[in-house]
């Protein structure tokens, strides 16, 4: 991907390691087939995890090692469960414990992630004078969760698919600024609370256009100027200012 930043034109990747981990993308994974962590389909989740590293390798997101150490212990309780093993011997117990430590490790970081996250609406709702009659938007509210980087990336990818008639054919040595994206985005959260991701889609911009705009988002969320959530898995997402 190439953005123009000052004068000059360079690649830009993401470094993916700095907005979030391999764990919270098994997570992710879990929560959008609402699977039992306990009962893990290994097999499945192994290959959507895969899935994931394509997109993000789609998206000029450098793949950050951890991520790579988590798709091989994935590759390898998969490989171990699909080989036939005798119950009890040595492989199907090093299979089992590869297995039940990965569980474990997941059951401690998503009770981490919900502390994290009670700790910052409980700051949130302290923080904020609510008007006597705003119970009405306080139910909204509620009723929105909070996406990750990994419900950008989906959505990403969902838009490009639905919006392909409309996005406009690239020109050649076409620059786009980073910096001019990131202002755009700051530019429209000054006049309006909130906008829907699929905004950029309907403006029948480029794909680099569209890519430079996605890179911006991830950008400004690391920064923490904006906060993504959604009505719903596989909702649209809106972008508001933090």
């Amino acid at each position: 991907m190439h953005v123009q930043t000052g004068s000059q034109t360079e690649d830009y990747t993401v470094q993916l390691e700095i907005f979030e981990g391999p764990l919270d993308l098994l997570l992710h994974l879990i929560r959008q087939q609402e699977i039992d962590i306990y009962q893990i389909p290994i097999a499945q989740i192994t290959d959507q995890y895969l899935h994931y590293l394509d997109k993000m390798k789609d998206l000029s997101i450098t793949i950050a090692g951890d991520f790579l150490v988590m798709a091989a212990t994935l590759i390898h309780i998969k490989s171990g469960m699909l080989l036939p093993a005798e119950p009890g011997s040595q492989m199907a117990e090093e299979v089992e414990q590869s297995r039940n430590e990965l569980v474990e490790r997941l059951l401690e970081h998503e009770k981490f992630k919900q502390a994290a996250q009670m700790l910052y609406e409980r700051e949130t709702v302290e923080l904020s004078v609510w008007p006597p009659d705003d119970s009405e938007f306080e139910d909204q509210e509620k009723e929105l969760i909070s996406a990750t980087v990994f419900d950008l990336v989906s959505a990403f990818h969902r838009m490009m698919e639905r919006y392909k008639d409309q996005i406009v054919l690239e020109i050649q040595h076409e620059a786009v600024s980073l910096e001019e994206k990131l202002e755009e985005i700051r530019r429209l959260l000054t006049v309006q609370d909130e906008f829907l991701f699929s905004l950029f889609f309907q403006k029948k911009i480029s794909r680099l256009h569209l890519a430079v705009t996605f890179v911006a988002l991830l950008e400004l969320t690391r920064l923490q100027e904006i906060q993504l959530v959604q009505k719903g898995l596989f909702e649209d997402i809106r972008i508001r200012a933090c």
